[in-house]
C-alpha cells in the first residue's frame, strides 16, 4: 500500500494580489498524473485546502473537479482534514457525499473520538488513520471565569494532547491485526521553520507542542500548516509536508515536496519524499539598482511558461527613484510585485506602512499592533500579557 501526504494547497491564495489559479491547476493536474503513475492508493491532506473560510467557486470547482477525478486513478481511499484556514462548515457541508466515493472529510473536532479514525484495508494490507483537524480552542477546552492567561494556555496544551492520546486509544482499541497507525494534524510543532505566508494559530505560546507530544503508539503523524518540508525533533515519523505551491517570497530557497509512504507486511517500510515542479519561476534580486538591472537579462520562464514573478531587494543607503528600474522592466516578460530597501529604517511608522504598502493584506495585525505600542511608548517587552491579550482577541476574530 502506498499513501501520499500533502497540505496547505491554500486554493485561492494570492501573492501580492496576483492569482494564483495556473499554478495551483497545474499542481492538481500534476497530482493526479502523480498518483496515477505512482499506483497510490491513499491520499491524506492535512489542513489548509483553502487560503480562505469563503473560498471562490472558481476555488471550490478546483478542490471538487480534482476529487472527481480522483476516480479514474487507483487510489482508493482520500482523507481530508480541516486547517486554520478553512472552514469547516465548508469543508463538512459535502461530507456525506463525498464519503460514498470514498473520501472522508473531518472538518472539525468531533463530538465522539471515534468519528475521527477510519480503517483502510487495500491490497490486503490495513491501515488506521487518526483524522485530527486543526483544533480550536472552543472545540476542546472549556473556558472556566476567572482563568488566568497561563492556566488557559496550560489548560489547551493539556486539552490538545488529551485528544491525541483520545485517539492513539481508540486506534489501538480497534486494531486487532496490529496494522500501522497514523495520525494527522494541522498546528505549529516545536522546532519547526516558519515562513512569512504562515498565519500565526495560536495565542502566545497556546498550543505549541513538540514532537514528543504525540503518542508513541503513532507510526507517522502526517503534519500540516507549516509550509517548508521538514522533520520535527529529529523524528524522522513527525514530519510535515509542506505547501505544494510558493506562498511567499520566503519560500522560494528550497523545494516543494510531497510525501510517500509504504506499508508492506504490517509496518512502514518506507518514507519517501518527492519533489514537487516549480511551476511558476518565482525569484528575489538584490543589490543595487544597477545590480538588479543587470541581472534582468538572466530571468526566464521555465517549461509552464507563466509568467515570471520578481521581488527587488535594493542595497541603496537610502530611498531612491526606481522608474528607471521600472522602465527598463518593461523589455523583460516578468513582472516585479514588490520593490523594498534592504537598509530601510527599521521603525516605519503606521502612516508609512500603509503608504508605502501595496495592498492591505501585505500588513499583518500583529505587525500594526507592535508599531502603535512603539509610536505611544508603550513597551511590550515590559508588558508580555498585553501582548497575550491582543492574539486572544485576534485568534477569536478569526475564529469568526
Amino acid at each position: 500500500m502506498k499513501i501520499l501526504h500533502t497540505a496547505d494547497w491554500h486554493l485561492g491564495h494570492r501573492l501580492h494580489e496576483q492569482s494564483q489559479v495556473e499554478e495551483q491547476l497545474l499542481f492538481l493536474g500534476w497530482l493526479e498524473s502523480y498518483i496515477l503513475t505512482k499506483n497510490i492508493d491513499v491520499l491524506l491532506i492535512s489542513g489548509d485546502v483553502f487560503d480562505s473560510g469563503s473560498p471562490s467557486n472558481q476555488s471550490l470547482h478546483m478542490y471538487y473537479n480534482f476529487l472527481m477525478k480522483l476516480q479514474n486513478t487507483n487510489c482508493k481511499s482520500v482523507i481530508i482534514t480541516g486547517g486554520n484556514h478553512d472552514s469547516p462548515g465548508t469543508l463538512n457541508a459535502p461530507k456525506d457525499l463525498l464519503k460514498a466515493l470514498s473520501i472522508q472529510v473531518i472538518g472539525k473536532a468531533s463530538e465522539h473520538i471515534e468519528d475521527e479514525v477510519f480503517e483502510i484495508d487495500i491490497n490486503n494490507e490495513k491501515v488506521i488513520i487518526g483524522a485530527v483537524p486543526f483544533l480550536r480552542d472552543g472545540d476542546i477546552r472549556r473556558a472556566t471565569a476567572g482563568e488566568t492567561f497561563e492556566e488557559l494556555t496550560d489548560k489547551y496544551k493539556t486539552a490538545l494532547i488529551h485528544h491525541y492520546d483520545g485517539v492513539a486509544e481508540h486506534c489501538q482499541k480497534i486494531n486487532i491485526t496490529e496494522a500501522p497507525v497514523i495520525a494527522m494534524g494541522h498546528l505549529f510543532a516545536m522546532g519547526g521553520s516558519v515562513s512569512d505566508s504562515e498565519q500565526n494559530i495560536y495565542v502566545g505560546t497556546l498550543g505549541h507542542i513538540g514532537a514528543e507530544d504525540f503518542p508513541a503508539y503513532f507510526d507517522y503523524v502526517a503534519l500540516g500548516h507549516l509550509h517548508r518540508p521538514q522533520i520535527i525533533g529529529g523524528n524522522e515519523k513527525v514530519r510535515y509536508s509542506g505547501s505544494p505551491n510558493v506562498l511567499s517570497f520566503s519560500e522560494i530557497n528550497y523545494d516543494k515536496k510531497v510525501i510517500v509512504l509504504t506499508l508492506e507486511n504490517n509496518k512502514i517500510s518506507a518514507i519517501a519524499d518527492d519533489i514537487i515542479p516549480d511551476f511558476r519561476n518565482i525569484e528575489r534580486l538584490s543589490g543595487t539598482l544597477q545590480d538588479c538591472i543587470s541581472q534582468f537579462v538572466k530571468i526566464e520562464t521555465n517549461n509552464y511558461n507563466l509568467t515570471p514573478w520578481i521581488e527587488i531587494v535594493l542595497d541603496e543607503p537610502h530611498s531612491i527613484n526606481t522608474d528607471e528600474l521600472k522602465k527598463e522592466a518593461e523589455n523583460y516578460t516578468f513582472e516585479i510585485l514588490k520593490i523594498s530597501l534592504k537598509k530601510q529604517r527599521k521603525i516605519k511608522g503606521i502612516e508609512e506602512l500603509l503608504a508605502n504598502s501595496k495592498s492591505i493584506k501585505e500588513l499583518q495585525p500583529t505587525e500594526v499592533f507592535k508599531l502603535k505600542c512603539k509610536e505611544m511608548d508603550f513597551d511590550l517587552d515590559k508588558n508580555p500579557k498585553v501582548m497575550d491579550a491582543f492574539e486572544e482577541i485576534l485568534q477569536a476574530v478569526r475564529n469568526q
